[in-house]
C-alpha cells in the first residue's frame, strides 16, 4: 500500500519514507502493472488484439468478431501488429504503457511461448485462440483441427480420389501439425499410402501456395486433388491449375480451410472447412473480459477452454475424378 501511495504520489505518505521507496525502485528498475492498477482503479477496460498474422481475409474477420463483443462488453479494443524485429520486452513494456488490461493473441502469436509467458510475469493475462494445443494454464478458443482435416479427407476419399495432395501450413503453428495429422488418419483409414511427394510445405500464404502447387502438380504423376491448409493457399493452388491448362474441379479437385471470404470471390468458390473465426474472436474478447472481472473481485481464475464447431462447406471446387489422363504442368 505504502509503494502505491508513492507511485500515485498521495501526499500521506512521510519523506524519509517516501526516499527510501523511491530509491528501491531506482534500484530494481521497477514498474507497476498497468492491468493491476486499472483493475483496481476501477477504470475502463482496454483489451488488447496483438497480431502477425500474414492472412487479411483471416485477420478481418478476426477484428470484425473482435470489435463486435469489445462494443457488447462495453471495453476498449486496442489493436497493436507485432513486428517480428521488435523484441518480447518492449512488446510487453509498450502494453504495460498503454495500460493494456488483458491480451488476445490470434494464430501465429497464440503459439509463442516465451511471448505468453513474459505476460504472465507483467501481470497481463492473455488468451489464445485457434491454437492447436492449448496449455491446460491459458485460457483458450480452438476449434478441433485434426478432426476437422480428417473430415475433408474423408470427403475427398468418398469422391473417388486415392493421390490427394497436401499442402502444410506454417511450422510455427500448432493448428498447422494437428491438419496434416487429420489428413494422415483418413488415409491410413482407408488403407492409402502416405506419399511424401504429394506433400508441401506451406507458411499460411497466397505466395508459398503458388509454390507448393507448382512442386505438386509437376509431379510425373500429379494427384486429382489437393487439400490445402488454408484458404490463402487453396486459392494459389486454382491459380496454377488454370495457368496449367488444368479445369478445377473437372481435372483436380481443391479444397481449402478457414472459409474466410477469400474462399466466395474466387472462381471456382473453394470447398473448405468453415472456421468460425468472427464467433470464435468474440468469444476470446467475452472470456478475456470473464477473467479480468474475476481478477478484479480477487476470486480464483479458471483457465477457460472453448472449442467451437465446424462444418465443411462444399462450393464449386470439388468433383469426383475424371479417368481420362489429365494434363501435366511443365517443370
Amino acid at each position: 500500500m505504502t509503494v502505491s501511495r508513492v507511485i500515485n504520489s498521495e501526499q500521506v505518505v512521510r519523506p524519509e519514507t517516501r526516499a527510501k521507496v523511491e530509491a528501491a525502485i531506482a534500484a530494481l528498475n521497477y514498474a507497476p502493472s498497468a492491468a493491476a492498477r486499472t483493475l483496481a482503479g476501477g477504470d475502463e477496460t482496454r483489451v488488447g488484439l496483438l497480431y502477425s498474422n500474414p492472412s487479411s481475409s483471416y485477420l478481418s474477420e478476426f477484428l470484425v468478431g473482435s470489435l463486435d463483443q469489445a462494443s457488447r462488453s462495453g471495453v476498449d479494443l486496442v489493436v497493436e501488429k507485432w513486428d517480428e524485429e521488435t523484441t518480447i520486452a518492449s512488446v510487453v513494456a509498450h502494453l504495460e504503457r498503454g495500460r493494456i488490461d488483458g491480451v488476445v493473441l490470434p494464430p501465429p502469436l497464440c503459439d509463442h511461448e516465451e511471448l505468453v509467458q513474459a505476460l504472465g510475469r507483467a501481470g497481463i493475462p492473455a488468451i489464445a485462440v485457434a491454437t492447436g494445443r492449448p496449455p491446460s494454464d491459458l485460457a483458450a478458443v480452438s476449434i478441433d483441427d485434426r478432426q476437422a482435416a480428417y473430415e475433408m479427407t474423408c470427403h475427398l476419399i468418398a469422391l473417388g480420389h486415392a493421390r490427394i495432395g497436401f499442402v502444410k501450413g506454417n511450422p510455427n503453428q500448432s493448428a498447422s501439425a494437428r491438419r496434416f495429422e487429420g489428413y494422415v488418419q483418413a488415409l491410413e483409414e482407408a488403407g492409402l499410402p502416405i506419399e511424401d511427394e504429394l506433400i508441401a510445405q506451406g507458411y499460411f500464404t497466397y505466395r508459398s501456395g503458388l509454390d507448393a502447387a507448382e512442386h505438386i502438380l509437376s509431379l510425373a504423376e500429379p494427384p486429382t486433388a489437393i487439400f490445402a491448409s488454408n484458404d490463402d493457399m487453396a486459392a494459389a493452388t486454382v491459380a496454377i491449375a488454370h495457368r496449367s491448362g488444368l479445369d478445377v474441379p473437372g481435372d483436380l479437385t481443391v479444397c481449402g480451410f478457414d472459409d474466410t471470404s477469400l474462399a466466395t470471390t474466387i472462381w471456382p468458390e473453394l470447398t473448405t472447412i468453415r472456421q468460425p473465426i468472427s464467433a470464435m474472436a468474440r468469444a476470446a474478447v467475452e472470456v478475456l473480459v470473464k477473467q479480468l472481472k474475476t481478477r478484479r473481485s480477487q476470486q480464483v481464475e479458471k483457465a477457460t477452454h472453448l472449442v467451437c464447431d465446424h462444418a465443411l462447406i462444399r462450393r464449386q471446387s470439388d468433383a469426383a475424378p475424371r479417368s481420362r489422363p489429365r494434363q501435366r504442368l511443365a517443370p
